[in-house]
Formats: C-alpha cells, sequence, structure tokens
C-alpha cells in the first residue's frame, strides 16, 4: 500500500507543478474556489461512503474510500505536506 500512496502522490506533486489542462487534479489547484474545492470534495465523498457503508455495499465503499483518500492527499499537497508528516502522526497513535 506504500507504494501505491507514494505513487499517487507523486502524481499529484507532478499535476501541481505542471497544471496539464487536461487534468482533474491540475484543475483542483487552479479551481476558482481555492483549496475550497477539495474540502467540499472531501465533505461529499465522506456523505457518499457514509451512505455505501449503510447500504453495505463492499464495492461502492471502495470506490468512495478512495475518492477520500485521494481527496486528502491533493489536501496535503495544496499545504505543502508529504506523506512523512501523515505518516508520523499515525504512527504516534499506534
Amino acid at each position: 500500500m506504500d507504494d501505491t500512496l507514494e505513487a499517487l502522490f507523486d502524481v499529484i506533486e507532478d499535476r501541481k507543478e505542471t497544471l496539464p489542462e487536461d487534468s482533474y487534479t491540475a484543475s483542483l489547484f487552479t479551481h476558482e474556489k481555492g483549496e475550497n474545492a477539495v474540502l467540499e470534495k472531501l465533505g461529499e465523498e465522506s456523505t457518499e461512503l457514509v451512505l455505501a457503508a449503510k447500504d453495505d455495499d463492499r464495492e461502492e465503499i471502495a470506490a468512495e474510500a478512495a475518492d477520500i483518500v485521494y481527496h486528502l492527499l491533493v489536501l496535503l499537497s495544496m499545504k505543502d505536506m508529504d506523506l512523512e508528516e501523515l505518516e508520523s502522526e499515525l504512527e504516534a497513535r499506534r
């Protein structure tokens, strides 16, 4: 899982730098709402995850959880944080 998260975060960081026009990730960094666009997506995806869990829809739970992780990583990148900071916090909670 570490490799997957690191690879995804690397892509997000690259999109932040290069801002390709056809990239959804890049559009989040340039959105007129600023970081509120990502915050709104996190709220939306959280609600969708709760509903999927309520319905006991395993496939949808996995999809919505992935959406939350993706948008969380975008938010971390926006705040100029890295995965090591997240990992340190998680390790401290063991």
